[in-house]
């Protein structure tokens, strides 16, 4: 049995805690909203206002705060100051505690944020005294708790083998595929990618579906076959190694000829333009000397 806090108890920080007391674990949940504290209580869960960890054995002190936009921005107030109470706990800690940053956070937060903030409050070293880790969280807010207890992926990024090998111990009995990096700004991308891949998909039918409406046409079946006749679609390894543009005759002949023809239709196609463009880039600096590998292969449908 682990011991575990849970620092933010919202949607992701509940959902994981919960999920870990199914499991058996010692679990217990920090936040600041009084509402909150008091909803958690009401379920019989342990639910404090602040951090504690002296006399606490050896544990994982998970990191699931907000970091809403604003803008064209992460908001990292709150992950900062969350960030900074975990500091501050550490420097009157007995036990030497896995800090794992569950939040999603642009690349580069773990060893740029979380660690200087951690070793300032707390007067301790990364390695020596605390361990730090990256576990993005691939949560659904309608399922939250049964996506943590059935994951699909987990992700575990730390500089430590050690870390990694108790995160994995912690995390592998409930099941679905690992991956692991050495680089937790690895882990941290590929939460990032995870989420903005899935809204250019969306993104990119609903400009299809503005053709499919010019054009007199029910996008559903349309869709449901290309779901299945592109290997972009079916082949999860298909267009990801990046580096060079795509090639062959079909996929420029397509692309460009297609904004012919919904300029035809008097519609505009934001996301398409910018695949042209993207395309145009990369092209540019394959011929100034960039990749000139595989990846030029990727225009080989007819």
């Amino acid at each position: 049995m682990a011991r575990i806090f849970i620092v933010g108890s919202g949607v992701v920080g509940t959902a994981t805690g919960k999920g870990f007391l199914h499991a058996g674990h010692e679990v217990t949940f920090i936040d600041i909203a009084a509402g909150r504290l008091n909803y958690l209580r009401s379920q019989g869960l342990d639910a404090r206002d602040r951090l504690d960890l002296r006399n606490e054995p050896d544990s994982f002190v998970f990191l699931t705060l907000p970091t809403p936009n604003e803008g064209h921005r992460y908001d990292l107030t709150a992950f900062e100051d969350g960030t900074t109470s975990v500091g501050e706990a550490l420097a009157d800690a007995t036990g030497t505690h896995v800090v794992v940053v569950r939040s999603t956070v642009p690349p580069g937060t773990t060893e740029g944020l979380v660690q200087p903030l951690l070793e300032k409050h707390s007067g301790k070293t990364l390695g020596e005294d605390f361990m730090l880790a990256s576990n993005p969280e691939f949560l659904r807010a309608a399922s939250a708790v049964e996506d943590f207890m059935h994951p699909w992926m987990t992700v575990i990024a730390s500089r430590s083998a050690r870390t990694v090998e108790r995160l994995t111990a912690l995390l592998a009995p409930f099941g679905g595929e690992l991956r692991t990096f050495t680089d937790p700004a690895a882990a941290e991308l590929v939460k990032c990618a995870h989420n903005i891949f899935n809204a250019t998909k969306i993104s990119f039918w609903n400009e299809m579906w503005l053709v499919s409406q010019a054009l007199g046409l029910d996008l559903d079946p349309i869709a449901q076959t290309v779901a299945r006749s592109a290997e972009g679609s079916y082949n999860p390894y298909y267009g990801i190694r990046g580096g060079a543009p795509y090639g062959g005759v079909c996929l420029p002949k397509d692309t460009q000829g297609f904004l012919g023809l919904a300029d035809s239709i008097s519609l505009d196609m934001p996301l398409l333009r910018a695949v042209v463009r993207v395309n145009d880039v990369l092209a540019d600096r394959t011929a100034a000397g960039g990749r000139t590998d595989g990846a030029l292969a990727a225009g080989r449908s007819a």
